[in-house]
């Protein structure tokens, strides 16, 4: 099960959208720039420690997780594990929009003049192009299997 690359892969992706639930993804600048807002999945904690909750974030990301985890596990069913890692991907540009969507809401409001991004909002990108390479892994998985098959 761990000894195929794939399955690394998906450990990977474990572990750095795991990381993503915790790390801030950048920094709202009030109109004076002295303030520091961090924007976290958790959500935006302000100034007076006044919270805007983004649910959808932290829902979007824990089920990413869960999934790419639960798919290390399915490496007996190779055509339902590459729909898993398929639905991820598009759990993670679900959450690539609705985190601009967050972001527009935040900006639009005249309280906050700029947003600086953080490192740790590049996270899920390597999510999806980690899942992209344990799906062609997996794929390779199915024709050889396919292959061998065929001899019989």
């Amino acid at each position: 099960m761990i000894q195929r690359i794939q399955s690394v892969y998906l450990l990977i992706v474990t572990a750095l959208l795991a990381l993503a639930s915790f790390k801030p993804f950048g920094y709202f600048l009030s109109n004076d720039n002295i303030s520091k807002i961090p924007f976290t999945p958790q959500g935006i904690i302000g100034l007076d420690t006044q919270v805007e909750h983004t649910w959808g974030l932290i829902a979007l990301l824990l089920l990413a997780t869960i999934i790419s985890f639960a798919t290390i596990f399915l490496y007996k069913n190779r055509m339902l594990q590459i729909r898993m890692c398929i639905f991820n991907i598009l759990v993670l540009i679900g959450y690539y929009a609705s985190m601009g969507v967050f972001l527009f809401f935040s900006l639009s409001d005249g309280m906050i003049d700029r947003f600086n991004i953080s490192w740790a909002i590049s996270l899920p990108l390597i999510s999806i192009i980690l899942l992209v390479l344990a799906i062609r892994g997996i794929g390779a998985d199915e024709a050889l299997v396919k292959a061998t098959e065929r001899l019989r």
